[in-house]
């Protein structure tokens, strides 16, 4: 039988209480008939509901990493309780009946199978027909492509003009009516296919309004960081936009740029472009949820290790207030990811990462030997690198690593971690972020504190103008003891 564990149900789930509706269907005994095909690959059950009749629902595992959940009831979610009741009665174990896999799945899997190799000949075309066709939308693509940019110069050089004016006259004149003249321009940057500048914009906007009615400096600073974000991005895309005109090449490139002026990547593209891990597994360390004022998003957060190289990737699950009830909300996972492909977004630092389908197992003790393995261990070499990455505006303020340590202790009021070679580091907490450093101090037990390996976020204070690290986990000889999950 299939292997499905409960953490894999509620990965699939549309929502907690479709997974938990479908749990009780389980444990009720909802289900009057059980079957699956004698190759493994299909998994039908009947199950009796509020209708007259008994709904059929299916799962479809010919993919393995993403199970195809099917059923007869008229629920817009998607996979329903019954196709999650089902799964819970495969994690369960239950006997199921060899049946022969439906006439109508074996037609989708071939539809579904053509469509991924992009088999023309479903359609009656011809080759030469397809080829004309490829030919003529990749000209129209271009032309598009070039306008875009064009568009974007003009917009990158109106923002530029209204930075520079900001620059010679101080963030003190934002205030009052002239707020509305930036605002305006926000808008406007929508029309020239900026979202990105649009969103800094924004925040510079947000940032000046508060420090304008409560004089806290933090928000003053926030606006200094976002100006200084925003004027490098101008520049750089100006550069990077203008030389793609005058070379005559518009195609998708390997640049973070591209995303930081508001483009989404595909997968296809980034695979495209080489970006792949292939059989790769990730686990889990840390997960968090912040909103994002100047996105009007919540943003659930995941921080996920490489096993096979100990590096450390992002993921983020971007839900915009408008349309919160059909995005579902991402949560933390605490078994080891496998998947057979994932795309790694262009950047420095803690990259994001994305794939389409996985499995999920538990995690053994070996993993965590693999990460422990992997650590840094010389603190001091590790924060210039730090610090000369953080150096670049567009980066993200926060980078994550692996840090073996020695002890982690109070220095008066502060947490200080020090590593083998008496190399030590406060601790301290991300502005924005959960705050975590003073749950050190609630574990039970002394010995998480002593010869571990800590999960950090290390970042720059601009208070006290130094460099800090926000511990997220620790990795012991068997476990993940987060404390921001």
């Amino acid at each position: 039988m299939q292997t499905v564990t409960e953490q894999q149900i509620l990965a699939m789930a549309p929502n907690p209480a479709a997974a938990s509706n479908g749990k009780k269907i389980s444990q009720k005994g909802g289900f009057v008939r059980l079957e699956r095909s004698e190759d493994d690959t299909f998994y039908m059950g009947e199950c009796s509901g509020s209708g007259k009749s008994n709904y059929i629902t299916s799962v479809d595992f010919v993919d393995s990493e993403a199970p195809m959940c099917r059923c007869s009831c008229p629920s817009r979610q998607f996979p329903c309780k019954h196709g999650l009741a089902l799964l819970y009665e495969i994690m369960s174990k239950k006997t199921f009946k060899i049946c022969e896999i439906p006439e109508d799945i074996l037609k989708k899997r071939a539809k579904k199978a053509a469509k991924e190799k992009g088999d023309d000949e479903t359609s009656g075309e011809s080759k030469e027909t397809t080829a004309k066709k490829k030919a003529a939308s990749a000209k129209t693509s271009k032309a598009a492509k070039t306008k875009k940019i064009k568009k974007q110069l003009e917009g990158l050089e109106l923002t530029q003009k209204l930075v520079q004016d900001l620059i010679k006259a101080g963030l003190g004149t934002m205030g009052g009516t002239a707020i509305k003249t930036y605002e305006q321009l926000s808008k406007q940057l929508g029309d020239y296919y900026l979202p990105g500048p649009q969103r800094l914009l924004n925040g510079l906007i947000i940032e000046v309004v508060a420090f304008q009615k409560d004089g806290n400096e933090e928000h003053y600073e926030k606006a200094i960081a976002i100006l200084e974000k925003l004027w490098t991005l101008i520049k750089k895309s100006q550069k990077y936009l203008s030389e793609k005109l005058e070379q005559d090449n518009v195609a998708q490139d390997d640049s973070e740029l591209y995303e930081e002026l508001g483009g989404i990547w595909k997968l296809d593209e980034l695979e495209a472009l080489g970006r792949s891990k292939k059989d790769a597994d990730f686990m889990q360390l840390s997960f968090w949820v912040t909103y994002d004022e100047a996105r009007k998003e919540y943003i659930d957060t995941g921080c996920w290790a490489d096993l096979k190289t100990g590096e450390i990737f992002m993921t983020y699950n971007y839900r915009p207030i408008k349309a919160l009830k059909y995005v579902k909300q991402d949560d933390t996972v605490f078994g080891v990811v496998h998947t057979s492909s994932a795309v790694c977004y262009p950047g420095q630092g803690n990259v994001r990462i994305r794939w389409n389908s996985a499995q999920i197992r538990p995690v053994e003790q070996e993993d965590v030997a693999k990460l422990r393995s992997m650590a840094v261990t010389g603190l001091v070499a590790e924060t210039k690198n730090i610090k000369n990455i953080l150096k670049n505006a567009l980066t993200q303020p926060v980078l994550i690593r692996l840090i073996s340590f020695q002890t982690i202790g109070k220095s008066g009021e502060q947490y200080v971690l020090k590593n083998e070679g008496g190399e030590t580091i406060v601790l301290g907490n991300v502005p924005g972020m959960e705050e975590t450093t003073n749950r050190i101090g609630l574990l039970p037990d002394g010995n998480l504190l002593k010869n571990q390996v800590l999960v950090g976020a290390f970042y720059y204070d601009a208070k006290e103008r130094r460099l800090k690290l926000q511990p997220l986990s620790i990795l012991t000889n068997t476990d993940v003891v987060r404390l921001l999950y």
